[in-house]
C-alpha cells in the first residue's frame, strides 16, 4: 500500500506528522511558496515545513499532479481543485474537520464556532468532483466547549490520525446524506469585526478566529485585535489583545498604556 499526502495548512501539517509516525509517506503535494507577513517574503506552507522535518519528498505544482502512482492520496486542507483525471488514478481520501454534511467548504471550524455549535468532529470521505460531498468512510464527533479554532484543529488532527489508521487500507463507504447540508463560506473582512453589544457573539468570534486570523474592535479610540477573551457573568472580557502596530499583550497592560 503506497500513500501520498496532499495538504497545505497547519491542520494538514498536524495530520501529516501523525500519519507519518505510523506508515511511510511517498511524497507530499502542497501549494507553491507564497508571500507572507508584513514583508511579503516567500514562505513555505506549514505542510511543507513538516514534510521537510520528516524527510518526505515535497512537490509544489501550480496545478495538482501525481509525480508517481500511489494507491492512496490523503487530502487535508490542500486548497487546490483536484481534477477528475487524478481522482481516477488513485483513491483520494479527504480529511474534513466537520460532521458532514454540515459545514462543507472552506472554513468549517470557524463557522461551527461562530454558529455556537455544541459539537463538531472529523469526517473521512472519498474525494469526488462535488465539494466535500463524497461517501463517508469514518466520522467522529467531539464537544467544542470553549475551545478556540486552534484547539479544535489540534483535536481534529488527533482524531483524523486515528481514523486514517483504521480505514486507510480497506475503507468501507456509506453515502453522505444531502439533508442537513450547510456551507462554510470563507472568512470575509466583515466576519472579523466584533460587536461588543453582543457579548456572546463577540466571544465566539474571538475563539473562531484565534490564533490564525484575529477579530478586531475599537477600544479607547484604537483598533485592537482580540486574541483571547472570556465571558464573565454575561459580559465580554478581553484577555490578550494587540493594538494596531504593537505586540500582543494582556488587556491590563493595554489599559495601563491607555492611562
Amino acid at each position: 500500500m503506497t500513500v501520498a499526502f496532499a495538504g497545505t495548512a497547519p491542520l494538514a501539517a498536524g495530520v501529516l506528522e501523525r500519519l507519518a509516525a505510523t506508515r511511510p509517506i511517498a511524497y507530499l503535494l502542497t501549494r507553491p511558496d507564497a508571500p507572507r507577513g508584513r514583508g511579503r517574503r516567500p514562505g513555505a506552507p506549514p505542510a511543507k515545513l513538516a514534510a521537510e522535518r520528516l524527510g518526505i519528498a515535497v512537490h509544489q505544482p501550480e496545478r495538482p499532479d501525481l509525480p508517481e502512482p500511489v494507491d492512496r492520496v490523503v487530502v487535508c486542507a490542500y486548497g487546490l481543485y483536484i481534477p477528475p483525471r487524478l481522482l481516477e488514478q488513485s483513491l483520494w481520501l479527504n480529511v474534513h474537520p466537520s460532521l458532514l454534511p454540515r459545514w462543507r467548504g472552506a472554513a468549517p471550524v470557524e463557522r461551527a464556532i461562530l454558529a455556537g455549535d455544541a459539537e463538531t468532529g472529523v469526517t473521512i470521505h472519498e474525494t469526488v468532483a462535488e465539494l466535500d460531498a463524497g461517501p463517508i468512510a469514518a466520522q467522529e464527533a467531539f464537544a467544542i466547549c470553549d475551545l478556540d479554532a486552534g484547539g479544535v484543529y489540534e483535536r481534529s488532527a488527533d482524531v483524523a490520525a486515528r481514523q486514517l489508521a483504521e480505514v486507510l487500507d480497506d475503507p468501507v463507504f456509506r453515502p453522505q446524506p444531502e439533508a442537513g447540508a450547510t456551507y462554510a463560506e470563507k472568512i470575509a473582512p466583515a466576519d472579523r469585526e466584533l460587536d461588543l453589544s453582543d457579548p456572546v457573539d463577540a466571544w465566539r468570534r474571538v475563539r473562531a478566529l484565534s490564533p490564525h486570523i484575529g477579530a478586531w474592535t475599537t477600544m479607547h479610540g484604537r483598533r485592537v485585535t482580540v486574541w483571547r477573551a472570556r465571558l464573565e457573568d454575561g459580559a465580554f472580557v478581553p484577555e490578550i489583545v494587540q493594538p494596531e502596530g504593537r505586540r500582543q499583550m494582556t488587556y491590563d497592560e493595554f489599559l495601563r498604556g491607555v492611562r
